[in-house]
């Protein structure tokens, strides 16, 4: 009896995925895949071991403006005033604890990812020289706000043709000491920042990523191509070279101006997550806030996608962005970097319990301020505690 019995299973087991795959398969083959993926190859990810090994460290941050703000993504501070940039495309003042709107670059309605486009998403944000804010916003470009009156200018717009072409994703800026110069990313010629997850699982290198603007002759540079989701931007505390993070690849590249010895180079390779925005840490260091993390041991998503580009085809066929985002582990990862790019610490949060989607790690009078691209808070960790 039991023969028979594991046949019919067997059978019945055969009969019902085959109705599964069929369908499925004829599906798959009939829908048009939104995104054209490319095989990355990746070398297995960093032993999360020795000063990455994983702790609870950053379940000691504390929520500020919980509910009062959204998706906080990089933050600035001009004296104790912190300015930041939400996700319903507003510049905002805090001060004293109080949160005031100061400026919009887009118009509303805001709210779905379908608004973004016109509503605007102010991404990077630094503050020059004589106290202003430079803003790059995702759908709007590069612009300048008063902190004082909220009064908004652009400098670069993303209608403007640089070298035959628009500028898609202006994703984060650095600014040089006098003002003089702003080092910006454009994170893809195809993709804008509300399709972020087409961007990340395609993989091309289609990202214009690093661009120069003189605010003197107003003249447009395109310093470096073909980076793959090229993102934060730092200039090193001499202003000898920029820093580049390629998310996609989970490694930062350097620029270094000047004839002699233009053009780019590796400062860290195969990093343990994927990393977002890059920050001066006052050792003289860098602090890198990780979009996503690269678990080893452990299952990394990004990396078991990387070369199967069918399976990438597969799933974006069957399902939305939102949904691939919610298979993306919920886990905070901030690292320091040394000068020359050795890790010096790791603050982690494995589920993401107390600060989730960290995008950038702002250091300010002895705290880490952790913005967030999507989470309705600002983070605040106090580094003598730590």
């Amino acid at each position: 009896g039991s023969t028979y019995s594991s046949k019919v299973f067997r059978v019945t087991f055969l009969t019902l995925a085959v109705s599964v795959a069929v369908p499925l398969l004829g599906v798959a083959l009939l829908l048009d895949c939104p995104i054209d993926p490319q095989p990355i190859s990746l070398k297995e990810p960093p032993l999360l071991t020795g000063v990455l090994e994983p702790n609870t460290k950053l379940r000691k941050a504390e929520r500020l403006w919980e509910n009062q703000l959204i998706g906080p993504e990089s933050i600035v501070n001009i004296g104790d005033v912190l300015f930041t940039g939400t996700a319903d495309g507003k510049i905002i003042k805090i001060e004293d604890g109080e949160i005031q709107t100061i400026a919009r670059i887009g118009h509303g309605p805001c709210g779905g990812r379908e608004d973004e486009p016109t509503c605007g998403r102010p991404l990077g944000m630094r503050v020059g020289p004589n106290n202003t804010l430079f803003v790059a916003d995702a759908y709007y470009g590069l612009c300048e706000v008063d902190p004082d009156t909220g009064e908004t200018k652009t400098l670069v717009s993303t209608k403007t043709l640089i070298e035959g072409q628009k500028l898609s994703f202006v994703n984060d800026l650095t600014v040089t000491r006098d003002g003089r110069k702003i080092y910006f990313t454009d994170s893809s010629s195809k993709w804008q920042r509300q399709d972020y997850m087409f961007l990340v699982m395609e993989g091309t290198d289609d990202g214009r990523h690093l661009l120069e603007y003189d605010t003197v002759t107003k003249e447009v540079k395109v310093l470096m191509v073909r980076l793959r989701f090229p993102n934060g931007v730092q200039l090193s505390p001499a202003e000898d070279f920029v820093l580049v993070q390629e998310t996609t690849m989970a490694r930062i590249r350097y620029y270094v101006s000047g004839l002699m010895k233009g053009g780019a180079d590796m400062f860290v390779e195969n990093m343990p997550g994927l990393p977002d925005n890059i920050r001066l840490s006052s050792s003289g260091g860098y602090w890198v806030a990780m979009a996503a993390v690269r678990p080893n041991p452990g299952f990394s998503l990004l990396d078991f996608l990387s070369e199967k580009t069918w399976i990438k085809r597969m799933i974006f066929k069957l399902l939305s962005q939102e949904t691939v985002t919610k298979f993306v582990p919920k886990y905070s990862l901030v690292v320091e970097l040394s000068e020359t790019g050795s890790y010096k610490r790791s603050f982690h949060d494995p589920n993401g319990e107390t600060v989730a989607y960290v995008s950038e790690a702002h250091e300010h009078n002895g705290h880490l301020y952790l913005g967030s691209f999507r989470s309705p808070y600002i983070g605040r960790l106090d580094l003598q505690h730590v």
